[in-house]
């Protein structure tokens, strides 16, 4: 088997996406426009990003023994993505998400499965010499205590963390997502995040203040307001493109995968957080959380045309 150059631990899903103009009541049940099955999850939609990018990836985590997980599985293998540490359990797949998307934005409502946080993986599950084969690691927290001790692996290694850092309303972080943070060299982060990792309510102070808790490099993305980077030497915005928004699922997990790709490339920050926001735009424009990926070769061309709004 060929070296992998990102390894991700945590979530990949089975997205069941409701494309309608008014969410439903009781009183008032409403039609749908367009509806899709589809995988998603923040790790698995990065890591097949990355993949579909050129970079070789591979999923560690877990899937039950039925339909949607055979379904889960097909998706990383479509897209390239190593499966071979995906651990099986002996139950239905948990990780089964109805995404209902607004029309008119392309906003979304997540309704998880109420088991959706069982079954999560052991330390001994794990192989070390696969982890650290890899020159970067992505987690997105879920797994907390294997990603953990994978993240002393990689460091041990000389090797470097990525960090999937959700977007929050909360005005304090667990200390398990604290203590992620701490245990990675890049935040890469929704917004709410860092602000309620700091306290601080700015961006700009809230971003600086983020790289104190270890991380070298903090990004905050932020839809359609675009992303902030910030760094010991450096920090800039990178504006959104502007294009026909379908369906944002996934745009934030296609960021993080194509800024891994960045990154084994050796580019600049600068050039990577473009190149990132460029490969979200174009999975904003189709629905659902993957199908929308594109190749490097279709961002190569998007940027081409597109590189003069910036």
């Amino acid at each position: 088997m060929k070296k992998i150059d990102v390894v991700g631990i945590g979530v990949s899903t089975v997205d069941i996406i409701v494309r309608l103009s008014q969410l439903p009541t009781w009183e008032n049940p409403t039609k749908f426009d367009d509806i899709i099955i589809d995988s998603g999850g923040p790790t698995g939609t990065a890591l097949c990003a990355a993949s579909k990018l050129g970079a070789s990836a591979g999923f560690i985590g877990t899937a039950g023994n039925d339909w949607f997980s055979e379904y889960k599985l097909e998706s990383f293998r479509i897209h390239g993505v190593d499966i071979s540490q995906v651990k099986r359990r002996e139950f239905e797949e948990n990780q089964i998400v109805v995404v209902n998307v607004e029309k008119q934005s392309g906003e979304r409502i997540f309704n998880p499965s109420k088991d959706f946080n069982s079954k999560q993986l052991q330390i001994h599950e794990i192989d070390q010499k696969y982890i650290t084969q890899a020159k970067y690691l992505l987690i997105d927290g879920y797994h907390f205590d294997v990603s953990i001790k994978a993240t002393k692996w990689m460091h041990q290694t000389g090797n470097q963390v990525i960090f999937d850092g959700a977007a929050t309303k909360k005005t304090h972080l667990d200390d398990q997502q604290v203590q992620l943070v701490s245990s990675s060299d890049y935040l890469i982060c929704g917004s709410g995040f860092v602000q309620a990792l700091t306290g601080f309510s700015e961006i700009e102070n809230a971003g600086k203040a983020a790289l104190d808790y270890g991380p070298e490099v903090v990004v905050i993305t932020i839809g359609e307001n675009g992303s902030y980077l910030f760094s010991k030497n450096d920090s800039f915005h990178t504006p959104a493109f502007d294009v026909s928004v379908i369906d944002t699922t996934g745009a934030g997990d296609a960021f993080h995968g194509a800024f891994a790709y960045g990154l084994l490339q050796k580019w600049e920050l600068r050039e990577i957080c473009i190149f990132s926001s460029a490969v979200s735009a174009l999975e904003c424009m189709n629905l659902g959380g993957r199908k929308g990926l594109p190749t490097f070769n279709q961002v190569k061309y998007f940027l081409e045309n597109h590189r003069n709004i910036l």
